[in-house]
C-alpha cells in the first residue's frame, strides 16, 4: 500500500457475548468491509486482535492504516449484570441505610401478584457495612465521619475478599466530603480494589437509585478495567497508536480511561450503535418510523425510532426479574438511548422448569463453550441448536463458511429436552424456537406499548446475529 493511501480508513468493532464484529469504512471509495469472529470470553481482547488480523490478511489493511476514528461497542458489561458475572463487591453506607438495596422504593410493580419477585441485590447483606456520619440535605455536616471506624470497615471488607467497593452516603450529592475521605482510605489500603463513589456516579437525590447505580458500577468495574486496559495494550502492540473511543449508552463516546472508570455508562454500548445505524439508514431509505431489532448470541434488543430520531431516557431498567414488568429491574438514572433488552439470543440455553415446561434463557452458552453444534465442548441445548435441527441454519455455511456446525451434537443436546417430555427432537426444537421468538416479540411489544406507539405504524429493521 502506498503512503498516500494510508490513514484513510475508519474502524468500528463490537464485542458481543458470542461474536465479535468488525466494519472498516474506506473514506476514499465509500466501501464498507466486514469481518466476524467468535468472542473469546476468557479474554475478549484476543477475539478483537484475531479479527483485526483477519482483516489485515483478507483486505491488506493494517491497524497503522486506520486513523483515530475507531469506535468500540460491547455488550460485555450488560451481559455481566444480566448473568451475574461481576466482581465480589462491598458497599459502605451511612449508619441505618444498610438495607436500602432491599427496601428499594417500597413499590410493587404488580399489586395483584402475591409472589412478587425483585432482582436480588448485587451486594449480599454481609458485605454491606455502615459508618457513623450524617450530612444534611443542604450539605451541612451534622455528624462528622469517624475515620478510625471507616478504616476498620474498609479492612473488614478487604478481609472478606472484595474486588470492588461502592460508597454511598446520605446526601453526598450535596457534600461529598465524607465519601472522598473513605475513598482515600480505600485507595491507601488497597489501590488494586475498584472504587466507586456515588457522588461521582450519580450526584442526585433518591437514595435507592443512587445506591444501586453506584453498586452496579463497582460490580462491573474490575471486568471493564481489565478488559479495556488489556485491549489498549494489544492494539498498541499491533501498531495502532492513535486515540480510540468506547460507545456510551447515550449515543456518544467515552475515552478508554472514562469507560474503564465508569463502565455503567456503557451498559448499552453495543446496542446503541445498532440503533443509531438503523436511524441513519432509515432516513436514507425513507423509512423514518422504525422498530430496530438486534438479534445477538446472548441478548436481543429493540428500539423505537420515530421521525428518524432515537429518544433518550433516564427512566431505564436492566436485569428485570419479570421480563415484561416495568419496575422489576435495576433503575439506571443516566441518559440512555431508550430501548429494551432481554436475555434471549442464539446461545440462550433451554431447560425444563419445575412445572415441566420448556423455558429459554437468560443463561447463555456464549462463545465458549457455545452451543453444542459449535463443537467446542458445549452440551446444553440452545436456540442455535434448535434452529440447526429445524433446518434454518446451513451446517456447511456458518460464519460465512468459516465454521462447520455439528448436527449430531445438536441432536444429543436437544434430546435432553425431548426425552423427559416425550417429544421427538424436532418437536422439542420447535418448542424452543417458538418460545424464544415469543419472548422477543413480547419484549418488543411491551417496549412499544410503554411508549404509546402503534406497532402498525413502524417498519421492522432487523440486524445482528
Amino acid at each position: 500500500m502506498q503512503q498516500a493511501d494510508r490513514k484513510r480508513y475508519r474502524l468500528g468493532f463490537d464485542v458481543g457475548g458470542t461474536f465479535t464484529d468488525f466494519a472498516v469504512y474506506d473514506e476514499e471509495s465509500g466501501s464498507v468491509l466486514t469481518a466476524k469472529v467468535l468472542t473469546t470470553p476468557a479474554n475478549p481482547a484476543d477475539g478483537v486482535i484475531t479479527g483485526l488480523r483477519q482483516i489485515a490478511q483478507e483486505y491488506g489493511i493494517a491497524l497503522s492504516d486506520i486513523h483515530q476514528a475507531v469506535h468500540h461497542g460491547t455488550t460485555l458489561i450488560i451481559n455481566a449484570l444480566i448473568e451475574r458475572k461481576g466482581a465480589r463487591t462491598g458497599l459502605i453506607t451511612t449508619r441505618g441505610f444498610r438495607d436500602v438495596l432491599e427496601f428499594q422504593r417500597e413499590f410493587r410493580y404488580d399489586i395483584y401478584d402475591l409472589n412478587l419477585v425483585f432482582p436480588s441485590p448485587l451486594v449480599p447483606r454481609f458485605l454491606r457495612k455502615e459508618v457513623t456520619e450524617r450530612t444534611l440535605y443542604d450539605g451541612t455536616i451534622l455528624t462528622p465521619l469517624q475515620q478510625d471506624e471507616a478504616e476498620q470497615v474498609v479492612r473488614e471488607l478487604l478481609d472478606q475478599g472484595v474486588e470492588a467497593i461502592a460508597v454511598c452516603l446520605l446526601h453526598s450529592y450535596k457534600n461529598p466530603a465524607h465519601e472522598r475521605i473513605i475513598g482515600e482510605i480505600v485507595t491507601r489500603l488497597a489501590p488494586q480494589v475498584a472504587l466507586s463513589l456515588s457522588s461521582d456516579i450519580l450526584a442526585e437525590l433518591r437514595e435507592y437509585e443512587r445506591t444501586v447505580l453506584t453498586v452496579m458500577n463497582a460490580y462491573v468495574q474490575p471486568l471493564a478495567r481489565r478488559y479495556l486496559t488489556h485491549l489498549h495494550t494489544r492494539l498498541r502492540e499491533e501498531g495502532f497508536q492513535d486515540v480510540w473511543h468506547v460507545m456510551a449508552s447515550n449515543g456518544g463516546v467515552l475515552t478508554v480511561e472514562k469507560a474503564a472508570t465508569y463502565p455503567v455508562r456503557t451498559l448499552e454500548s453495543g446496542p446503541v450503535g445498532g440503533a443509531l445505524a438503523a436511524a441513519y439508514y432509515g432516513k436514507l431509505t425513507g423509512f423514518t418510523d422504525l422498530l430496530s431489532f438486534d438479534m445477538g448470541g446472548t441478548t436481543a434488543k429493540s428500539c423505537v425510532i420515530q421521525k428518524g430520531e432515537i429518544s433518550i431516557t433516564t427512566d431505564y431498567e436492566v436485569a428485570r426479574a419479570k421480563r415484561f414488568k416495568k419496575g422489576s429491574g435495576f433503575p439506571v438514572k443516566l441518559p440512555i438511548v431508550d430501548m429494551i433488552e432481554i436475555g434471549a439470543g442464539g446461545g440462550s440455553i433451554a431447560r425444563i422448569d419445575e412445572l415441566g415446561l420448556i423455558t429459554v434463557g437468560p443463561e447463555s452458552a456464549g462463545a465458549n463453550p457455545g452451543p453444542a453444534c459449535y463443537g467446542l465442548g458445549g452440551e446444553e441445548p440452545t436456540v442455535t441448536d434448535a434452529n440447526l435441527i429445524l433446518g434454518y441454519l446451513n451446517p456447511d455455511y456458518f460464519l460465512g463458511g468459516a465454521m462447520r456446525l455439528d448436527r449430531d451434537a445438536s441432536l444429543r443436546a436437544i434430546q435432553k429436552i425431548a426425552d423427559p417430555l416425550g417429544m421427538t427432537p424436532v418437536e422439542a426444537a420447535w418448542g424452543i424456537h417458538e418460545i424464544v421468538n415469543t419472548n422477543m416479540a413480547e419484549a418488543a411489544r411491551t417496549h412499544m406499548v410503554e411508549r404509546g406507539v402503534d406497532a402498525r405504524t413502524l417498519t421492522l429493521f432487523a440486524y445482528g446475529g
